[in-house]
């Protein structure tokens, strides 16, 4: 929309068939760059931009919603 481009890109990441060292990542993309990582492995948002660090920050103080993310690694 208006010449902006915004996303949001999960996956999951294993190297063995038994899953158990699977990793969930949450990508947040603003313009093809990547402001926003939620990474099961650190537990919590990282921010990559100003913005990103913002609300990261502000994500992370929401116990709900990391508790959300957490769970994704499960399903």
């Amino acid at each position: 929309v208006n010449g902006y481009y915004n996303s949001v890109w999960s996956r999951c990441i294993h190297s063995s068939r038994d899953f158990s060292d699977m990793v969930f990542v949450q990508n947040y993309i603003f313009n093809k760059d990547v402001f926003i990582q939620f990474n099961s492995t650190v537990g919590e948002f990282v921010g990559y931009t100003e913005l990103g660090v913002h609300n990261a920050e502000s994500f992370n103080k929401d116990p709900n919603r990391l508790q959300q993310m957490k769970a994704q690694l499960e399903t």
